[in-house]
């Protein structure tokens, strides 16, 4: 008998659905005509032992036993799962051969095989696990994904990566909530401080750009624009470049700081005759974009129509199980595999289908085109979120979901128009001594640009009407008029949903470390596709966060705790090196022992920090708890049972597996 296990129920009976007919259901299992069986976990049916049950002196919190560290790692059914994880620990043991159907991302790998260790699988018939990787749950789908079939071996990279990803947030959420907890008690606060590995850099990242913000102060800078006019009448405004002989007058930026320095100038070349330095006309193209991975399409579904990203997540989820419109959703890959070339006429057909106002956008797509998303060789686990073959009428769904699944086609046609084809100008002018510039980009074909109308005129275009004319170096021009512009210095933006996204993926930006910041340029960033959201649903839910219109800012008590933090643990230099190394583990190029290593390490010392912290450092945390939320922190630390479960510092696992 063959044994596949799903992840979920609803992957289990996609996979049933496409075994021999006729199903028998049964609990926790369905039975296919030819013997074989289906069954399936619940999201994670086990999840890391307490500290206690390695030692029962963990019960009670003592800076003294700081770090706790397993020698033996130990996993506990979780509660609710028992009678299912029975199920399948029988059926384990019955198979003649197992299937892997986890989702094909780390997490996925890492939770069916933690139950295949722990019902006792050894020797032979652990060697040939076999792993199902499905990303479409349409039946014929599924049906190709059974006729392809991999060793499960392959996958243990991907495993060790997310064993060690969760051991890692164990040890750093226990050990950094008890240490600081324990130093804020000694200094009069009665409330436990959680603390997580990614959830408190992002938290940094926002108190931090807040008080940027608040304590900005604008500076005055200035602009000299002259009015060039041609000799034929065509006119164009170009920018004064200072360059160095004004060095004394500018700032950091290179801007101009002193008005009476840009007035002279602008004085200078007022009706001047002056002539072109320089004229460059390049044609040049720009490619579709890519397809989405999870954080592309939250960050555009932010910018487009205001979605947070738990609610494109779970929308997404909607659209991949229950409709089974797209692929599996929580991918980080932008990329497809060229056998997907083969499915791309029903696809898009299916898209004309579902989706009325993009029907003439199928219907002008050139499928014999290839993007460069069809690459093999950046195609991992799994590829890029597309639609199915599988039509629906977007009538049917739910705003958001018939909103993303929209955007998914659009992006997905993309793949099958031309390049957008522009002429970029670049022109410098002298006048006198004085250097202007100007920069054009005029469209020669809109390509797959037509498909996003917003999209038409991009950053680089005017959009006043100044086309520069075509112009020859040599060519005698007069500066026509010439305006001062008083300029200032414009404060950061909040965060908004998409742009704390954003700075979740491109972490780098945030790092200080030069060094860390190159290793981590191209890198996935602060927690994975699947994560971020959780993540930041759960500071909004521990009130470290809220919402102002569009803006995501910190609370008082966000910020106090932040204050009584050491500063490493609030940046997200060190978990962003972290995530770099698990990557690494992922695909071969580092193993466990030099991750945990380390990070063993670098907790000893934090944790050290928080037996010494100074108690003046916690002040302001009483101050910024509101008192709604003081008395439920304080009534967890006082409740011996609360303290079994360790309050804060062990949230439901779905968010501690989130960081």
């Amino acid at each position: 008998m063959k044994l596949y296990i799903a992840e979920k129920p609803s992957l289990g009976r996609a996979i049933a659905d496409a075994l021999p007919k006729p199903l028998k259901k049964a609990d926790g299992y369905i039975t296919a005509a030819n013997g074989d069986i289906v069954s399936w976990c619940i999201g994670h049916l086990l999840e890391q032992a307490e500290p206690h049950e390695y030692n029962s002196a963990f019960k009670r919190w003592n800076q003294a036993d700081l770090p706790i560290i397993p020698q033996q790692w130990r996993l506990n059914p979780k509660n609710g799962t028992h009678k299912q994880l029975a199920v399948l620990r029988k059926l384990i043991k019955q198979a003649d051969q197992l299937v892997h159907a986890g989702d094909p991302d780390r997490e996925g790998q890492l939770l069916v095989d933690e139950v295949i260790e722990y019902s006792g699988v050894t020797g032979q018939k652990k060697s040939q696990v076999q792993r199902l990787l499905i990303s479409d749950l349409n039946t014929s789908a599924v049906k190709r994904a059974l006729g392809q079939l991999r060793s499960n071996r392959e996958f243990i990279p991907l495993a060790t990566s997310a064993l060690a990803r969760s051991r890692a947030d164990w040890l750093y959420g226990i050990n950094m909530t008890r240490s600081f907890t324990l130093a804020g008690q000694k200094a009069g606060f009665s409330g436990v401080l959680s603390v997580g590995r990614v959830q408190t850099p992002v938290l940094g990242l926002v108190v931090r750009r807040d008080r940027e913000i608040e304590h900005f102060v604008p500076v005055p800078y200035f602009e000299v624009w002259a009015t060039v006019r041609c000799d034929d009448g065509a006119q164009f405004p170009a920018k004064w470049n200072p360059g160095d002989a004004y060095q004394a007058y500018q700032d950091q930026q290179g801007r101009v700081i002193d008005k009476k320095q840009a007035s002279k100038v602008a004085e200078k070349v007022k009706g001047q005759r002056g002539s072109v330095e320089r004229y460059d006309k390049k044609p040049k193209s720009q490619p579709p974009p890519l397809p989405y991975n999870l954080s592309a399409l939250q960050i555009d579904a932010a910018i487009r129509f205001g979605l947070p990203a738990q609610k494109v997540l779970d929308a997404c989820q909607t659209l991949y199980e229950k409709h089974k419109l797209i692929t599996y959703p929580r991918s980080d890959c932008r990329y497809l595999p060229k056998e997907q070339v083969s499915m791309a006429h029903k696809v898009v057909t299916a898209i004309g289908s579902s989706c009325p106002s993009l029907c003439d956008a199928g219907l002008n797509a050139d499928l014999s085109l290839r993007s460069r998303a069809w690459n093999d060789q950046k195609v991992t686990a799994h590829h890029a979120i597309i639609p199915t073959a599988k039509a629906a009428h977007t009538a049917s769904l739910g705003r958001a979901e018939a909103q993303l699944y929209e955007l998914i086609s659009r992006q997905y046609l993309a793949q099958f128009y031309p390049p957008y084809t522009f002429n970029e100008v670049k022109v410098a002018v002298r006048f006198d001594t004085e250097q202007f510039t100007a920069n054009d980009r005029s469209t020669r074909s809109a390509g797959w640009k037509a498909l996003f109308p917003s999209r038409q005129v991009s950053a680089g275009e005017h959009k006043n009407q100044h086309t520069i004319p075509a112009l020859h170096k040599g060519q005698a021009v007069d500066c026509a008029d010439v305006e001062v512009k008083d300029k200032l210095t414009q404060a950061p933006q909040a965060f908004t949903d998409a742009s704390l996204l954003a700075a979740m993926t491109g972490i780098s930006r945030f790092v200080k470390d030069p060094d860390v910041r190159k290793i981590l340029r191209d890198t996935d960033g602060l927690g994975t596709e699947a994560t971020r959201a959780g993540i930041i649903e759960l500071l909004f839910k521990r009130d470290f966060l809220t919402r102002n219109g569009k803006n995501i800012v910190s609370t008082a008590s966000g910020r106090a705790l932040i204050d009584c933090l050491p500063e490493s643990a609030s940046l997200p230099d060190m978990t962003a090196r972290w995530e770099n190394h698990l990557e690494a583990i992922s695909t071969r190029t580092a193993n466990y022992q030099s991750f945990m290593q380390p990070l063993i390490q670098t907790l000893t010392e934090l944790v050290q920090l928080g037996a010494s912290a100074n108690a003046e450092a916690f002040k302001g945390l009483s101050s910024g708890m509101s008192r709604r939320k003081r008395g439920k922190s304080s009534a967890r630390a006082k409740s011996s049972s609360k303290r079994k479960q360790y309050a804060v510092a062990k949230p439901p696992l779905k968010m501690r597996n989130a960081h």
